[in-house]
């Protein structure tokens, strides 16, 4: 059945999602929530507790580092609650999260000190984060694609 949803005046026929999209969207929510979850807990712990060189890696954080990542994770989160109520402003949402996942962690190459202090393995866990919010951003694009999102 198609279900018709009035947007800016303009009607558009919405096809239903199978199911396999649906838990694709909850997965993304999940990561998204995790990503939330982390950045709470990274920006509102004592550093003073951490090991010299997380702490060393963190002092030498830029804010615009900072400010990405927040930006990475909270507007993630919109974009994936979105696709769950599958609205077509997922799109821009996620692609911005996207962006600014590449720029928080393009900061680890950007930055010289950062880079000096940061072990050859804590580089794979950005490349896995940048694959999963790209992979949740084509989805987007493909739930849009045929018809699922409004």
């Amino acid at each position: 059945m198609t279900e018709i949803h009035a947007d800016n005046d303009l009607a558009a026929p919405v096809r239903p999602a199978p199911s396999w999209f649906t838990a694709a969207a909850v997965a993304a929510i999940l990561f998204e929530l995790f990503g939330c979850i982390a950045y709470v807990m990274q920006v509102t712990q004592d550093r003073s507790q951490l090991p010299l060189d997380e702490r060393m890696m963190w002092n030498y954080t830029p804010w615009w580092m900072v400010a990405a990542y927040a930006v990475a994770v909270w507007v993630g989160l919109a974009g994936a609650v979105g696709l769950i109520l599958r609205r077509r402003w997922s799109i821009p949402a996620l692609g911005l999260s996207l962006l600014a996942v590449i720029v928080q962690f393009g900061g680890i190459y950007a930055v010289p000190r950062i880079r000096q202090v940061t072990p050859p393995s804590a580089l794979l866990v950005p490349l896995g984060i940048i694959a999963a919010a790209a992979a949740i951003y084509a989805l987007a694009h493909h739930a849009n694609h045929r018809g699922w999102l409004r």
